[in-house]
């Protein structure tokens, strides 16, 4: 069996007992989480956090993308969101190439100009943070007041690392 048919199934169970379709949009604890794509963060387990109280951004390397950073303009300007929360990790995929590499090989795979398509790898996972955290404090349609905070999750104990001087 497929991942998509075993999915819809699984959505069929979860669906019999749902009970927060009633929740208001913003979220209930005024807080956003940009964090990485990775499969092996569970955000909402390791701040302990439910359904409906969290908007969570995701993407490869928790970057504070133009998308990204797009997104919370939504969340701290149209949903109440007073706190936000970049989660870099250990173990990172975005550590392991380097963009030029990659674009290489998908310039021979598929025959097409990538010279110009970023994949943004970086190779200092604290430097990273600081960076994420810089670009998102200075988005002028981010209000001053609101915190942002940088912390690396670490993938081997589940504990989190604040990064300094972010």
């Amino acid at each position: 069996m497929s991942f998509y048919q075993e999915a819809l199934q699984a959505n069929a169970r979860y669906a019999e007992g749902f009970r927060h379709g009633d929740l208001p949009t913003p979220p209930s604890r005024k807080a956003a989480v940009l964090t990485c794509m990775d499969a092996r963060l569970m955000p909402d387990q390791f701040l302990g956090f439910g359904i409906g109280e969290v908007h969570v951004i995701r993407n490869a390397g928790a970057l504070a993308t133009d998308d990204a950073i797009r997104s919370l303009v939504i969340s701290t300007n149209l949903l109440g969101t007073r706190e936000i929360l970049v989660i870099a990790h250990t173990g990172c995929g975005m550590l392991t190439f380097r963009d030029e590499e990659v674009q290489k090989q998908l310039q021979q795979q598929y025959g097409a100009d990538a010279s110009r398509f970023s994949l943004h790898a970086f190779h200092d996972l604290h430097e990273s943070v600081r960076k994420q955290v810089q670009r998102v404090r200075e988005c002028p349609f981010i209000a001053k007041d609101i915190p942002v905070y940088g912390l690396i999750y670490h993938v081997e104990t589940g504990r989190l690392e604040e990064v300094t001087q972010a």
